[in-house]
């Protein structure tokens, strides 16, 4: 039996990463491709069955997993997100809930026929987006700042409220004989002892790590224990309450200021992954299709309401006079997925209700995990689509954004933009960009590293980065900073060299960007060079002009600095990342000019001028 576990838990997580490779690779939603992951594993092929495999072990599993992924949703909040979207914010975490959840009980029960404690109970699921869905998208949309916070925001926060709700109501149901008062200090007590927990707990591990009472390599697995812990202990007081002091202990964390926070967010974002994929993996394979078969077409209406109806009127209604977009409004009313704690709600109280005897709750589970499927393809599917066509995610990933303004990064940000790459040069000498500002770029006034620049910059609009001060520690700085987010074959830098021989001397590869344009070239050097006439140039090239005739045809020294794709990729030439020029790509090199351009120059200087 224990090899049997093994196996199948294997499996799981083999499967879940799988899928999100494939999804990486085809460029396909990874929520999308986890359940069909799921569904090919389980019911088409019955290669695993959770329930049976896992038995008693699948609900513990599953609730853990959640209560890390909530830690993790939690542990990315900034509140610099949230003072830039406070009160749209606001809105979707209070009216946004109040509408939504009368909308949904009432089209519960006059649409999909179910009785009114039933109905209430899905009208409370049915608030939950959540970060096991959103997060996924968000990383594949690439929307601008703004819209990720609202949805971010929304999803983390609402996944407790919802399922609190509906444990609220189902205790006030099954103990509706007893004192109304007992009831309220129980339910409130918890609630009360949850976030104390939560915060409570955030803010002493925090001064733990300040105060150096933890190692670094423990305080990934000192936050991991903790979330743990507090889950536990807080659902012991009122059931599903973890969730809300699991989300609350990772905003505290998270917005502590700790020097090793980022550390901390790429530990718990790996671990994260790995539980997103697992759990949707394992409910995904549970499915029974016989469950989906008990709905009938008042359920396909009711389905049909709360995606097309019940969320756009709360999303329109609630988020009048909050300073958002019309765009903006419209992107959340689309975009709702269900996901992990819906589904686990449902689980929980679709059978206890149908054993209290209430009408319609054996369709409860159904109908949640009928909305989560819908969802799930339906919006993973089309957000990158509906962004774009609203102007809230990354008009073009190819940009560059060069750190450092100089003579030569200005010159190669011309060479850019003349091939309609968007470029930004980044420096925090208002002095140095002056020039840059007169030649018509964009610039960025500010530390690349510094907290303003990540709460005004749109990443997303760049594709890479290319590190060009005069300080070579600070450049691998940057490229470090930034290799997560951008991968680290899209991080580039300035030698750090200086010397023939330089292996002894050079930074390890994972601390710093690929090197461009050649080994032996120093920021020093490039700007001697530009300082005695050299340019930026461009040679296109074609199948007769292929990129060996190019290198033959430059003048002797000539660097060649970076390659522009017909379809506007960008390349950087770089010795450790070698790109294979094809024709229709167009070269951007750094070199004097050829001995013919200076002598079509001189003659046409020395031409005289006609005159009428």
């Amino acid at each position: 039996m224990e090899h049997h576990v093994t196996l199948v838990l294997a499996l799981v997580g083999i499967l879940g990463i799988t899928a999100q490779w494939a999804a990486w690779r085809l460029r396909m939603p990874a929520i999308v491709m986890l359940a069909v992951f799921g569904v090919l594993a389980g019911p088409v092929s019955g290669l695993i069955e959770p329930s049976k495999d896992l038995g008693e072990l699948l609900d513990p599993i599953i609730q853990l997993g959640v209560a890390v992924i909530l830690f993790e949703g939690g542990l990315s909040l900034r509140f610099h997100e949230f003072k830039t979207a406070a009160a749209g914010v606001t809105r979707l975490v209070t009216l946004g809930v109040v509408l939504s959840f009368p909308l949904g009980a009432a089209a519960a029960h006059y649409i999909g026929g179910l009785s009114w404690q039933v109905a209430m109970v899905f009208g409370a699921i049915i608030v939950v987006t959540g970060p096991t869905v959103i997060i996924p998208l968000l990383r594949q949309a690439r929307l601008r700042r703004r819209p990720a916070s609202y949805l971010k925001w929304e999803g983390i926060v609402n996944d407790p409220t919802g399922a609190l709700l509906a444990v609220v109501l189902f205790e006030y149901f099954v103990h509706a004989e007893g004192p109304a008062a007992a009831l309220t200090m129980r339910v409130g007590g918890g609630l009360l002892i949850a976030g104390a927990l939560g915060v409570g707990a955030g803010l002493a591990i925090g001064n733990l790590f300040r105060r150096g009472f933890v190692p670094e390599y423990l305080k990934g697995p000192v936050a991991l224990a903790t979330a743990i812990a507090v889950y536990v202990a807080a659902n012991q007081m009122l059931s599903e309450a973890g969730l809300l002091a699991a989300t609350l202990l990772g905003i505290t964390l998270g917005n502590m200021q700790l020097p090793s926070i980022d550390e901390l967010r790429r530990f718990k974002e790996y671990v994260a992954i790995l539980l997103v994929s697992a759990v949707f993996i394992l409910l995904t394979a549970d499915l029974k299709p016989a469950i989906l078969l008990q709905l009938d077409w008042r359920s396909a209406g009711l389905l049909v309401a709360v995606i097309f109806i019940i969320r756009p009127v709360s999303i329109f209604l609630s988020t009048i006079g909050a300073g958002m977009t019309l765009q903006e409004r419209a992107l959340l009313a689309w975009i709702a997925p269900r996901g992990i704690v819906a589904a686990a709600v449902a689980a929980v109280f679709g059978p206890a209700l149908a054993a209290q005897g209430f009408a319609g709750a054996e369709l409860l589970l159904p109908l949640v995990f009928a909305l989560i499927l819908t969802t799930v393809f339906l919006h993973g599917f089309s957000i990158g689509w509906v962004s774009r066509r609203l102007g809230l995610s990354a008009e073009d990933t190819q940009g560059v954004l060069i750190v450092g303004a100089s003579a030569w990064t200005i010159g190669l940000a011309e060479a850019l933009k003349d091939k309609e790459v968007p470029v930004m040069i980044v420096d925090n000498s208002w002095h140095r960009l002056r020039a840059a500002r007169l030649s018509g770029l964009t610039v960025f006034y500010g530390a690349i590293l510094s907290e303003a620049s990540e709460q005004r910059l749109e990443f997303n609009d760049y594709g890479c980065l290319f590190a060009a001060t005069e300080n070579d520690a600070y450049n691998a700085l940057v490229c470090s900073h930034f290799a997560a987010e951008m991968g680290r074959h899209r991080v580039y830098q300035l030698p750090d060299i200086t010397s023939e021989d330089p292996d002894p001397k050079r930074l390890p590869r994972a601390r710093r960007g690929l090197i461009v344009p050649l080994e032996s070239t120093s920021y020093e050097d490039l700007m001697q060079k530009w300082y005695q006439g050299w340019t930026f140039q461009k040679s296109s090239l074609t199948e007769e002009f292929d990129f060996d005739k190019l290198l033959a045809s430059c003048p002797e020294g000539a660097l060649i600095v970076v390659f522009v794709t017909a379809d506007g990729a960008i390349h950087f030439n770089s010795p450790e990342h070698p790109y294979k020029p094809k024709p229709e790509d167009t070269v951007i090199w750094f070199g004097p000019k050829r001995e013919r351009e200076r002598s079509q120059k001189k003659d046409t200087a020395e031409r005289p001028t006609e005159t009428e």
